[in-house]
């Protein structure tokens, strides 16, 4: 028999004393021994943690170690044989090995020997087993025992030493017996009796072994016992309390810790706490019965009451004053509402016996707010401070105590009013108030606790002062109640409340004090429960419009404004408060916080424009920036080194605080206009990225990082060029090149890298996302624009590209053998940059700069045509590869213009069968025609039609100006949504003509003044056009020749428009001095409206330019033609500085503000992408829906914002976002949002569909809109 040695039987005799204790449930619910076996025998099937048990790890190595190299063998042998040919017959390797090791000698000494070691275990198991079993009766037997003898001397003596010996061994005796022996006794429940009166012991030792024995219980037993345990110990707390003949302490005389019997009081109140505490972990295991009993004896505890017929001083402590004492934020509350199952049972029996629980707590509550309210706060305090000195004992007051009571109190109602039912025992009728108190009356009461209650109460200890005060704890209830959205609408969002929050600023605006106590303190408490409302919607729609949003009959300024205008004030020192304050810095920085979350978005920016917060908070930042500069460097060895050290870090705090506040106008398009104007944009974007590379959020607000930001300000020139200035472009490129290229270098290589599967690697789609979004057309031309590519000799391996142009050159555009070699892993490097460069070319004004600048397409076709096998003499075939597949895809793209009816785009995917690709490819031009569309909608002239003829005659009509314009328009609408295909064609020209043409003949419709413009086609003839301009007039007429609207000859004729335009817009801009590349010549990219007019009129240059000049006239001009505003001298010169056209800071502006209010979870995807709804609208807009849109509907776009206004420009962006919801929620899982909307055409999207839609838009967003659009110029003063 195997040797076992006393350590290993120890060992193994614990293993299986875990393994028996977590099935003994399993086991001992078997009917039969044999069932009981079948268990254990298929364990590893029924139980998740079978291979956690150290007695299966113990049998896993002991199999390694004994038979492991014999298994090792076998598989080397059986390898060998496979690869010789010989065939064992069996399907896998572990299937013959398996049966070899059975069949080995090995394996049957192994069975034999494990025998043997756990039949010694077992017995030894077995024995101790017996012997434990006799000690157990033996103990029962004593405890029978001492029991008679305690029945027959219960009136002796206390003093008799050897029956209190007997008694201590007795008890000894219970409390080292296992709990399950004690609970198995037959006499249980006398004994749980006795254990009770036993608790009013007066033998300080014996009363405090009864209570270790139920700690002891409480930590060892199963709930069934405990629950009796603690319902005995909490009964009998509850009787200690009624009895008369118990010495509680009242409220006059206060609570000496030091006297024992309120030692051993607190001590049995702990112990009840500490269960409290830790219940709810394991009751939901067990019946519902064993929690409601718990609950209910607590609850009957607590509501215990004296008679108060006395005086308030002279009152009796109630039993909640001690459970205050030792838990007093309500922790035990806390945790048992937090579960429904156990929250049900409190609230009910709270509703239905126990309210007066409630009613208390709300009674203390209002009894403190009422103290802080007669007394200064030096005199609520006064006296407990002084009985704090006056005795070297831990001794608490009866003001103390209320506060105590107070806090627990406050507590305990601020988790009450989370939950729906908890709400529902509101109002509460108070005796000593006539009106009940409702939800709201408390909630107002939190709010005013905060400015009228002391700053810094006594409390247990002085590192809990300021977690105690109540202005703190108020507001940590209020943040809590802010952060649950149902009970925030229910409680907080109403006037009453946010008015009792506005209070204190209302009263300093006024230069009145702001409460009795208010302090500094106090203000940043409430700017951070404001700043909580702020950051919900339903919160910042109250502080905006108030509760009544339609209604006249505000006549206060409603939140938003208030605390602009005191921010504002703060800001700029113009108000005079806590004089001389170290934390008046702080006041500011929370006020401005508030500001900051409504100034966020796009409709609180409108309401806070007026207050231009920007130019304070810059002006705040620059002296700050100077203070900072003028600290003195701290000298060694001064005693001025750490006071220094802390000036410093309190300005450079401040001072980030308030790039913080700047850098948040950049979330809106408008902002960043505000952004730019103040100078400080640079600054403000170095510290994004500087808080980005340590990993920091913006704040708990901003849950999806700096994505929506990033995207904003790289939609800019001047934000592309901070980016880059800053260094975050070198970050987002360099991390990208560690991911696609030779991974970090921080990283242990133990495995080689996978090889990718998808195009664009996993670790790889966040960069690729980062470089769409940064890459609008403002970013490419300021970061490329007039630069070469370096087209070096060779690369070194170790080369890493920090720039656009890096990338452009080492991933996009591999001209050179050199280029290739530098790339480890060449092919998915290259797709990525051919995926990048797909989606960067869907903005046809990238395109045409790259192509101008790099000659893409040559590029790609002479890629293809290298990439071919020459199969005769004279016939070559491509070879069908993931480049050449996705070169196809892109070259089809970037030289197809048309809509998603008009082009038709090769799919990146090979199919199944014999044919994988059928597309064909090519190296040179033309396009195979398979890839243009033959359902192109002709053009097709309607003007007979009766609803055109209408509205043709209104042009007629012309003297009524005040009703021809509405005539015309109510006419349009009713074509559109009726027969939009006749808005089309000759008919659509003669209708732009003529409607243009009355408006620019009345004044009242007029937005720019009349221009004097004399050339003649000889005039400009000479002047030259860009190269990107010539591409897009090449790419015009081929897509005008497609739809047959274009003749030959249309090129020169559209040549000579476009420097009419040029030259006829030149006299109109403003001289400036710019950086920025984008201002230091006309505008940069190509004129997508002419070109589009140009088509509408069929090629006719003189209808083009007429047309233009009377539309240059009108407010329209500025959102449709962006070329007509381009350092326009009818702008302000700031906003001419700033590079940003108005389509950004206002439609766009508009666009997602309406996106919020009408397709909230299409707003919401894209914050959730990190993508602004901005950037995809200003690249639509721009290029006039080209690639998007169908032609019709390109011209019902235009024919819509020209007869209906500009804001229809919104409409009909907010009318595609409502079209492609579905679409976009799905790519936002997907997490490729950008990559759709710039790569995906608007299939199904029509103008006329929407146009019900529209007007309801119109009818309730109008006004605003119109009102923005027409401030965009420089006012007449």
């Amino acid at each position: 028999m195997a040797r076992v040695s006393g350590e290993d039987e120890a060992m193994l005799q614990a293993m299986l004393r875990q393994l028996f204790q977590s099935v003994k449930e399993k086991i001992t619910g078997a009917p039969s021994l044999e069932c009981a076996e079948e268990i254990l025998l298929h364990l590893e099937e029924t139980d998740e943690n079978f291979h956690n048990y150290e007695f299966v790890k113990y049998l896993r190595q002991y199999i390694c170690n004994t038979l492991g190299s014999m298994i090792e063998e076998e598989m080397e042998k059986w390898t060998s044989d496979q690869n010789q040919g010989e065939e064992f017959g069996y399907d896998t390797v572990v299937q013959h090995v398996t049966k070899r090791t059975q069949e080995s000698k090995e394996y049957k000494e192994m069975i034999h020997s494990l025998k043997n070691i756990m039949m010694i275990v077992v017995e030894s198991m077995i024995n101790k087993f017996e012997e434990d079993e006799i000690r157990s009766q033996e103990r029962q037997k004593k405890i029978q025992k001492e029991k008679s003898s305690s029945y027959c001397t219960d009136n002796c003596s206390d003093s008799d030493s050897s029956f209190n010996q007997v008694r201590y061994e007795a008890l000894q005796t219970l409390c080292s017996a296992p709990p399950s022996d004690v609970l198995n006794c037959e006499n249980w429940t006398t004994l749980c009796e006795k254990l009770t009166v036993y608790l009013s012991d007066p033998d300080p030792v014996f009363s405090d072994r009864i209570l270790k024995f139920y700690a002891q219980t409480f930590t060892l037993s199963p709930l069934h016992m405990t629950k009796e345990i603690y319902t005995s110990l909490a009964k009998y707390l509850e009787l200690y309390f009624v009895s008369r003949e118990n010495h509680i302490p009242t409220l006059s005389t206060g609570i000496d810790i030091s006297n024992p019997n309120v030692t051993h009081l607190l001590k049995k109140i702990r112990l009840l706490n500490e269960y409290q505490k830790e219940a709810p972990s394991f009751w939901i295991r067990h019946p519902e019965k064993y929690m409601e009993e718990i609950v209910e004896s607590t609850l009957s505890l607590l509501s215990v009451k004296h008679d108060q017929s006395h005086l308030v001083s002279q009152k009796i402590l109630d039993p909640i004053y001690f459970l205050a004492l030792v838990d007093t934020k309500a922790v035990w509350f806390k945790k048992w509402m937090h579960a429904y199952y156990s929250r049900t049972a409190v609230l009910r029996l709270l509703e239905k016996k126990y309210k007066s629980l409630i009613t208390t707590a709300v009674q203390q509550c209002v009894q403190y707010f009422e103290l802080c309210e007669t007394m200064k706060g030096d005199e609520v305090l006064g006296h407990s401070k002084s009985c704090g000195i006056k005795q070297k004992t831990f001794y608490y007051s009866g003001q103390e105590l209320q506060y105590i009571y107070f806090i627990h109190s406050l507590s305990l109602l601020g988790r009450l009013l989370i939950y729906t039912q908890g709400r529902k025992l509101f109002p509460i009728k108070l005796k000593t108030r006539k009106d009940s108190v409702s939800l709201t009356d408390l909630l107002v009461l939190f709010t005013q606790l905060i400015y009228h209650s002391p700053t810094c109460p006594k409390m247990t200890s002085p590192g809990h002062l300021e977690n105690y005060s109540p202005a703190s704890m108020a507001t940590e209830v209020l943040c809590i109640l802010c952060d649950q959205k149902e009970c925030a609408i229910e409680c907080l969002y109403n006037n009453t409340v946010i008015e009792a929050l506005l209070q204190p600023i209302h009263n300093l605006m006024k230069g009145t004090k702001a409460a009795p106590n208010c302090s500094e303190t106090a203000l940043i408490h409430i700017a951070h429960i404001l700043s909580r409302i702020a950051s919900v919607e339903e919160g910042l729609t109250l502080l905006l419009y108030g509760e009544n949003m339609n209604s006249s009959e505000e006549k206060s300024p409603t939140g938003a404004h208030l605390i602009a205008q005191f921010s504002k004030k703060l800001l700029d020192e113009d108000i005079s408060i806590f004089p001389g304050s170290e934390m008046f810095p702080v006041v500011k920085g929370a006020f401005t916080s508030v500001c900051r979350q409504i100034y966020g978005t796009c409709e609180g920016l409108q309401v806070l424009i007026p207050y231009s917060l920007h130019e304070s908070i810059a002006k705040a930042w620059k002296k700050a920036s100077l203070l900072s500069e003028r600290i003195p460097t701290p000298v060694e060895g001064s005693d001025s080194v750490s006071l220094v050290s802390q000036e410093s870090q309190n300005i450079m705090a401040w001072e980030e605080n308030l790039l913080d506040d700047l850098l948040n106008f950049a979330a809106t398009p408008k902002g960043l206009l505000l952004l730019q104007r103040t100078g400080a944009i640079n600054e403000c974007v170095t510290f994004m990225f500087n808080q980005y590379a340590k990993k920091l959020q913006i704040s708990r607000h901003k849950k999806f990082g700096y994505g929506v930001l990033v995207t904003q300000v790289a939609s800019t020139a001047a934000g592309a060029v901070a980016l880059q200035n800053s260094g975050f472009i070198n970050a987002i490129i360099t991390e990208l090149w560690a991911n696609l290229e030779c991974g970090r270098d921080d990283v242990r290589v133990t495995h080689p890298r996978y090889t990718p599967v998808d195009p664009i690697d996993q670790s790889c789609q966040k960069s690729f996302l980062a470089l769409v979004n940064l890459l609008s057309y403002p970013a490419v031309f300021e970061l490329v624009g007039n630069q070469s590519l370096p087209n070096k000799a060779e690369y070194s391996l170790r080369e890493v590209p920090t720039s656009v142009i890096d990338i452009i050159d080492r991933l996009i555009i591999l001209n050179s053998e050199a280029k290739i070699r530098s790339l480890f892993n060449y092919e998915q490097s290259h797709i990525f940059g051919l995926r990048l460069l797909s989606v960067v070319c869907c903005d046809l004004d990238t395109l045409l700069l790259l192509e101008a600048q790099y000659q893409v397409s040559e590029m790609l076709l002479s890629a293809q045509e290298e990439n071919t096998l020459e199969t005769s003499e004279s016939h070559r075939e491509f070879i069908i590869d993931s480049l050449s597949v996705e070169r196809n895809h892109v070259l089809v793209r970037i030289n197809l213009i048309g809509g998603p009816m008009e082009r038709i785009l090769p799919p990146r995917l090979l199919e199944k069968g014999n044919e994988p690709y059928p597309w064909p490819m090519f190296s040179s031009y033309p396009l195979p025609n398979c890839y243009l569309s033959d359902c192109v909608t002709r053009s097709t002239d309607l003007k007979q039609d009766n609803d055109l003829g209408k509205l043709l005659l209104c042009f007629k009509m012309s003297d009524k100006q005040t009703s021809w314009i509405e005539n015309c328009r109510r006419q349009f609408c009713k074509i559109m949504k009726a027969k939009p295909d006749i808005i089309s064609g000759g008919a659509l020209v003669e209708l732009l003509e003529k409607f243009v043409l009355h408006l620019s003949e009345s004044p009242s419709e007029c937005y720019f003044p009349s221009v004097e413009y004399t050339a003649t086609d000889a005039n400009v003839k000479n002047e030259s056009l860009s190269s990107v301009q010539q591409l897009g007039i090449k790419m015009t007429v081929r897509y005008g020749k497609f739809l047959n609207l274009l003749k030959d000859g249309a090129e020169n004729d559209l040549t000579l428009v476009l420097k009419h335009c040029e030259r006829f817009l030149k006299q109109q801009q403003a001289s400036i001095k710019s950086s920025l590349l984008c201002l230091q010549r006309s505008h940069t990219g190509h004129d997508w409206f002419v070109s589009s007019l140009f088509i509408i009129m069929l090629g006719d240059k003189d209808k083009t330019f007429q047309f233009l000049q009377q539309f240059s006239r009108l407010l329209t001009s500025a959102f449709l033609w962006l070329p007509r505003l381009h350092v326009s001298r009818y702008l302000p010169v700031d906003t001419i500085e700033s590079g940003i056209h108005p389509v950004y800071f206002c439609s766009t502006h508009y666009i997602e503000m309406l996106l919020k209010a009408e397709v909230p979870l299409v707003f919401s995807a894209f914050h959730m992408s990190g993508f602004a709804p901005s950037q995809i609208c200003l690249q639509w807009i721009t290029q006039c829906f080209w690639n998007y849109l169908d032609w019709v509907e390109i011209c019902h776009y235009i024919a819509t914002c020209v007869f209906l206004g500009p804001d229809y420009q919104v409409y009909i962006c907010i009318a595609i976002f409502k079209h492609l919801q579905q679409d976009i929620l799905q790519h936002t899982q997907t997490q490729d949002l950008q990559v759709f909307l710039k790569e995906e055409a608007l299939h199904g999207f029509r103008v006329s569909d929407y146009f019900e839609y529209m007007e309801i838009l119109e009818q309730n967003y109008r006004p605003v809109l119109l009102r923005d659009m027409r401030n965009i110029r420089v006012q007449s003063t």
